[in-house]
Protein backbone atom coordinates (compact mmCIF):
# COMPACT_ATOMS: atom_id res chain seq x y z
CA UNK A 1 0.00 0.00 0.00
CA UNK A 2 2.87 2.40 0.68
CA UNK A 3 4.15 1.64 -2.82
CA UNK A 4 1.15 3.55 -4.19
CA UNK A 5 2.02 6.51 -1.99
CA UNK A 6 5.61 6.53 -3.24
CA UNK A 7 4.42 6.22 -6.84
CA UNK A 8 2.14 9.23 -6.38
CA UNK A 9 4.90 11.25 -4.76
CA UNK A 10 7.30 10.31 -7.55
CA UNK A 11 4.76 11.36 -10.18
CA UNK A 12 4.20 14.73 -8.51
CA UNK A 13 7.91 15.44 -8.12
CA UNK A 14 8.59 14.31 -11.71
CA UNK A 15 5.83 16.57 -12.99
CA UNK A 16 7.15 19.59 -11.10
CA UNK A 17 10.67 18.89 -12.38
CA UNK A 18 9.34 18.57 -15.93
CA UNK A 19 7.53 21.91 -15.61
CA UNK A 20 10.63 23.62 -14.25
CA UNK A 21 12.94 22.19 -16.92
CA UNK A 22 10.53 23.17 -19.68
CA UNK A 23 10.43 26.75 -18.40
CA UNK A 24 14.20 26.93 -18.01
CA UNK A 25 14.92 25.51 -21.47
CA UNK A 26 12.66 28.00 -23.24
CA UNK A 27 15.36 30.62 -23.42
CA UNK A 28 17.15 33.24 -21.40
CA UNK A 29 15.43 33.96 -18.13
CA UNK A 30 17.00 37.38 -17.76
CA UNK A 31 18.92 39.90 -19.81
CA UNK A 32 20.02 43.33 -18.82
CA UNK A 33 18.44 46.12 -20.82
CA UNK A 34 16.99 49.57 -20.29
CA UNK A 35 13.24 49.99 -20.48
CA UNK A 36 11.88 53.48 -21.17
CA UNK A 37 9.28 53.14 -18.40
CA UNK A 38 10.93 50.91 -15.79
CA UNK A 39 14.55 51.93 -16.33
CA UNK A 40 17.19 49.22 -15.92
CA UNK A 41 15.66 45.78 -15.62
CA UNK A 42 16.66 42.12 -15.91
CA UNK A 43 13.44 40.99 -17.55
CA UNK A 44 13.86 39.70 -21.10
CA UNK A 45 12.48 42.09 -23.66
CA UNK A 46 9.43 41.03 -25.70
CA UNK A 47 8.79 37.88 -23.65
CA UNK A 48 5.05 38.47 -23.32
CA UNK A 49 2.74 35.75 -22.07
CA UNK A 50 4.08 33.04 -24.38
CA UNK A 51 5.58 31.20 -21.42
CA UNK A 52 2.05 30.46 -20.14
CA UNK A 53 1.04 28.34 -23.13
CA UNK A 54 -0.22 25.06 -21.70
CA UNK A 55 0.65 23.06 -24.83
CA UNK A 56 4.32 23.12 -23.89
CA UNK A 57 3.66 22.05 -20.32
CA UNK A 58 1.02 19.35 -20.86
CA UNK A 59 3.27 16.44 -19.89
CA UNK A 60 4.32 18.00 -16.59
CA UNK A 61 0.74 18.98 -15.79
CA UNK A 62 -0.42 15.45 -16.58
CA UNK A 63 2.22 13.91 -14.30
CA UNK A 64 1.28 16.22 -11.42
CA UNK A 65 -2.42 15.46 -11.86
CA UNK A 66 -1.83 11.71 -12.01
CA UNK A 67 0.35 11.88 -8.92
CA UNK A 68 -2.22 13.96 -7.04
CA UNK A 69 -4.98 11.53 -8.03
CA UNK A 70 -2.84 8.59 -6.90
CA UNK A 71 -2.09 10.24 -3.54
CA UNK A 72 -5.75 11.12 -3.07
CA UNK A 73 -6.80 7.54 -3.83
CA UNK A 74 -4.17 6.25 -1.38
CA UNK A 75 -5.45 8.61 1.33
CA UNK A 76 -9.01 7.36 0.92
CA UNK A 77 -8.05 3.67 0.95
Amino acid sequence: MTGIMWLGALLVVSGVMMLALTAINRGRLSESHTDPIAGRTLEPSHRGLRFLEWRQYWLGILLVLLGAFTLFAWALA
